[in-house]
């Protein structure tokens, strides 16, 4: 397609924050770009680029979007580029044998356009384009969203993934600009961080007490603790009252010579 660019046209911009994990190539991420522009995403996270970050082979590719390569912030995990997020949805190709909510893309923007009205931070996770997103790395997410193709062939690469995703994000945008403020006096939704500090805390105490018995389960029961956790939509207070009763818990535990 011919380029559709004009600066004369007022620019549509807003939306959630594309994170891609290990990204390949600079070519990748440059696509990635203009893709993210095209729908008026502007704010791109990296963790790991596999070349290495700044990369001037993103440039080539991305057509025009440097306003989002020049923004482009680059983090060591994913933990540290989710953790001012409020709300997390992971792509993914493959059923990885997690209870989570899975939305084909549609359904993601429809849910993603109510939590952004409601002033809510989002982000749309990406892994890397030969193996995706491991377990661990879904487990911080709220939901899933797998795209419905043709079952014999539904392989797409990392900017049509983007593209399609964000597009659906695109066409929910309203005339007028939404009211995005939260009501007066409700609490925050939890961000990643306030989450992942809880859930540190939570395993620190079930180590303590040897709830893990069994060294080699260990890992699968923490993924499935946190994803129950995630699946609650934990407000800040929720957190504060849950760190509470962890500590109220264990001192009680401790009280007792246990």
């Amino acid at each position: 397609m011919t380029s559709g660019s004009d600066p004369n046209r007022p620019m549509i911009l807003g939306g959630p924050t594309v994170i891609l994990v290990e990204p390949q190539l600079g070519e990748n991420i440059g696509a990635v770009a203009r893709a993210m522009l095209n729908c008026g995403l502007t704010d791109l996270r990296l963790v790991r680029p596999r070349d290495g970050w700044p990369n001037p082979r993103a440039v080539a590719s991305a057509a025009g979007a440097d306003q989002v390569l020049d923004q482009a912030q680059l983090f060591p995990n994913v933990d540290y580029a989710v953790a001012d997020l409020q709300r997390v949805y992971a792509t993914t190709a493959r059923n990885r044998g997690m209870t989570q909510h899975i939305f084909n893309p549609r359904a993601a923007a429809a849910e993603m356009r109510e939590q952004w009205n409601a002033g809510l931070k989002i982000g749309l996770l990406f892994g890397p384009e030969r193996t995706g997103l491991i377990n661990d790395q879904l487990s911080l997410a709220d939901a899933l969203i797998a795209v419905p193709l043709n079952p014999a062939f539904a392989s797409l690469n990392l900017a049509q993934a983007v593209l399609l995703i964000c597009y659906e994000w695109f066409v929910t945008t309203p005339e007028a600009p939404p009211e995005r403020l939260l009501r007066t006096g409700q609490s925050q939704p939890a961000t990643k961080a306030d989450l992942l500090n809880l859930f540190e805390h939570l395993e620190r105490e079930l180590d303590a007490c040897r709830f893990f018995s069994t060294p080699d389960k260990r890992p699968s029961m923490v993924r499935n603790i946190r994803n129950a956790f995630e699946r609650m939509s934990l407000t800040e207070q929720e957190v504060r009252t849950f760190h509470g009763i962890v500590a109220g818990l264990a001192g009680r535990r401790k009280g007792n010579g246990a």
